[in-house]
């Protein structure tokens, strides 16, 4: 017969639970959502601001950061737990605050192995890509060590670029390209270093490589195909004379797509560049008209950097009706809810919330239409 939970000695539950069941029993205990304390993070909120109120949506947030992080007192989480919450919060800010400061240029993430040795092909693919970005204005972002993360470092020196490094239980390694360089950020886990990699970027180039390239190949797949993150181009890059991605898109069709895994269109979101100079041109052509997006509600709100006509919204809202839930594509200006580049012209229609390899060919075709006459 089962044991009765009531009969188990509270001293052989778990710490964490003692203090759990505590707080619950105790009827001092305080809850981070009381009036009252609510009241006093918002003053605290408000004199750190130096508002005088805590009005905004920022300090808003700001304080249901703090109420947050008070309920790991009473929820009674054990120290690994609330460590690793600590940490991954503090290097999150600061990479933050990092990247903060170089908010205007565009920026592409270089994924590739740390194995590959200089004399490689795609050793020379990664700094004639990394310095064709950077003539272009763009800004790179590596891991910070050796092999391809060192090459697309040295194309655009050490000025242009960032360094996402990771801590690992063996010496890490820095490249000496960005070694000692403020734009250098170490990171304690991987799920925070690969959120830097891919939010703070426009564009992810992809070299060959092992588990890690492959890891973070699938995860920005993954973000991108699902709407987790916004639309970029993910270009596959490698040396002259190799076909390592070529291999791995016939594996792709064989064991995904053909297999029912994937989605036809999910094809669109890679382009397999001829060479770097190939590479470079398609980052840059994806942004010829296209600006950005983001969603307002539950419509799809895309700047483009100019109108384009009406006859091609009609075109467009024919090509890709699959994509709109209801009503139509509009042109417009920036709508109520938007607080960033608002002197861009908009198109914008309810979208599915689904099908964003089918997006990514709406951007295609956006980019390919001419100004509104």
């Amino acid at each position: 017969m089962p044991l009765d939970p009531s009969q188990l000695d509270a001293k052989a539950e778990p710490l964490s639970q003692q203090r759990a069941d505590a707080a619950s029993t105790n009827v001092r205990a305080r809850r981070a959502d009381d009036a009252d304390m609510v009241a006093r993070i918002d003053a605290l909120v408000s004199d750190l601001a130096g508002s005088g109120t805590s009005n905004t949506f920022h300090e808003k947030m700001v304080r249901e950061m703090i109420q947050t992080a008070l309920k790991l007192i009473p929820d009674g989480r054990d120290t690994g737990e609330i460590k690793l919450l600590s940490s991954a919060f503090k290097e999150l800010r600061y990479a933050y605050r990092v990247f903060g400061r170089y908010k205007k240029p565009h920026k592409v993430t270089i994924f590739g192995s740390a194995r590959t040795p200089k004399e490689h092909p795609d050793y020379s693919a990664a700094v004639e890509f990394g310095k064709l970005m950077a003539e272009a204005g763009w800004m790179s972002i590596t891991g910070a060590g050796l092999g391809i993360m060192e090459a697309g470092h040295v194309g655009p020196g050490r000025g242009g670029s960032f360094g996402v490094a990771i801590r690992l239980p063996v010496e890490t390694s820095f490249n000496p390209v960005i070694e000692g360089d403020e734009k250098l950020i170490e990171f304690r886990y991987f799920f925070t270093r690969k959120l830097m990699f891919v939010s703070q970027a426009e564009a992810v180039a992809l070299f060959p490589g092992g588990f890690g390239t492959m890891d973070e190949a699938f995860e920005t797949l993954t973000l991108v195909q699902t709407g987790k993150s916004t639309p970029m181009p993910i270009v596959l890059v490698e040396g002259k004379g190799h076909d390592y991605w070529e291999n791995w898109l016939v594996w792709m069709k064989s064991q995904l797509l053909d297999r029912g895994w994937i989605s036809p269109e999910d094809s669109s979101l890679t382009y397999l560049a001829k060479d770097p100079k190939d590479a470079a041109e398609h980052i840059l052509r994806f942004y010829r008209v296209y600006h950005s997006s983001r969603y307002v509600r539950d419509e799809l709100v895309i700047r483009m950097n100019y109108s384009i006509g009406s006859e091609a919204v009609a075109r467009l809202e024919g090509e890709f009706a699959p994509l709109i839930k209801s009503g139509s594509m509009r042109l417009s200006g920036p709508i109520e809810g938007e607080d960033d580049a608002l002197d861009k012209p908009r198109l914008i229609f309810k979208h599915t919330r689904s099908k964003y390899g089918l997006v990514r060919r709406l951007i295609d075709a956006i980019n390919e239409c001419p100004p509104s006459a």
